[in-house]
């Protein structure tokens, strides 16, 4: 339920601009400030804005880490009435520090989305960006029962799944489940440099999946690991000790160790959430062939509409140039031999449902 209407979010970054989105979506009313002229243009055309935005009921923080306290400070200063969020990658020097002015971090309670996207800025931004996505929150001992309910509700309006934290036990979840994946990628993608272009050419979808976080923004990953670096390095030390394993087992050529390092991993990889930050599901894969012609995947969908059959995700792989691509639906085990039947019945190219996408 709406408790309140006038909402200013600080920051117009593919964060802010999709929280903003969301909530005019929602029904608040909304303004966005940026310190960018352009960024600010770009989502207050988005969200319709016109003029500065009226006297806000909650502000929300989404800025670099560096700038939240003085601007939540300064904010809460300018609007003594309202209640101020951050949305911030890192929690414990912004909790610790506004906790300094008692009378600002009573009117505030910290925020974490778990959700973004390889790309920045406002015009990557989506207002359903958040649906099903863990949203920590982490008050202090001093914000108030208000502010906490504010910082819900905006949560819950935006379709997230709240999940309450301690500052210091939030930061260390984040080195693990967030930093840590950033890093790999980054370094797997630097790791590629000397490989040619052709040789590049021919990669498949796993390298694609591995390095898509290598696309994210430099600046704002370097300022996130220094400032998480005693917990970052602490997963470092573990992936150095599991590199140094695997190089040791391939000089010794020892198969049994070698297969013992991957099998840890695919037991581990078991744990890791499903789709929308759920239950991981035992998907089927069904491998199309597709001709580079359109409305092929139009076709597929009409036939998984026919036998009623969910398609919970999708892979494409294709060339430019070559003649065919391959798509992979992932299915539940019925759905995917529907489907196969389906697909076959109407002449296409498929392989038979697997278990493993490879």
């Amino acid at each position: 339920m709406q408790t309140f209407a006038q909402v200013r979010v600080v920051g117009a970054g593919l964060i802010g601009t999709s929280i903003a989105l969301g909530l005019k979506q929602a029904g608040y009313t909304v303004s966005v400030d940026d310190e960018d002229p352009e960024a600010e243009g770009i989502a207050q055309s988005l969200i319709g804005q016109s003029g500065e935005g009226s006297s806000p009921e909650l502000i929300v923080i989404a800025t670099p880490i560096s700038s939240i306290s003085a601007l939540v400070r300064s904010y809460a200063t300018q609007y003594p009435r309202a209640i101020v969020m951050d949305i911030g990658g890192l929690k414990s020097e912004v909790v610790a520090e506004i906790d300094k002015f008692s009378e600002v971090s009573s009117r505030f309670c910290s925020t974490h989305p778990m959700a973004g996207r390889e790309i920045s800025g406002g015009l990557a931004a989506r207002g359903d960006l958040f649906e099903g996505r863990i949203w920590i929150y982490t008050p202090s001992s001093i914000s108030s029962a208000l502010a906490v309910e504010r910082a819900l509700e905006i949560i819950d309006v935006l379709g997230g799944k709240a999940v309450l934290l301690t500052a210091k036990e939030h930061d260390q979840a984040i080195a693990g489940i967030s930093h840590l994946p950033q890093i790999v990628s980054s370094l797997l993608s630097a790791t590629l440099i000397d490989i040619s272009d052709r040789d590049i050419g021919l990669a498949g979808q796993g390298l694609k999946d591995v390095s898509r976080l290598a696309a994210s923004n430099s600046e704002l990953w370097s300022e996130l690991l220094h400032a998480n670096s005693r917990a970052v390095l602490e997963y470092l030390e573990i992936l150095s000790k599991h590199l140094d394993d695997l190089s040791t087992s391939l000089q010794n050529d020892d198969l049994r160790k070698t297969k013992e390092i991957l099998e840890l991993g695919r037991e581990n990889h078991a744990r890791i959430p499903g789709k929308h930050g759920g239950k991981k599901r035992d998907y089927w894969y069904l491998p199309i062939i597709i001709a580079d012609k359109p409305g092929q995947l139009a076709k597929i969908f009409d036939a998984c509409a026919l036998v009623s059959a969910n398609v919970e995700d999708l892979t494409i792989e294709h060339t430019p140039g070559q003649e065919s691509g391959l798509v992979t639906l992932a299915l539940s085990k019925a759905d995917s031999v529907k489907v196969y039947e389906q697909l076959i019945n109407d002449g296409w190219r498929v392989q038979q449902p697997r278990e493993s996408i490879g």
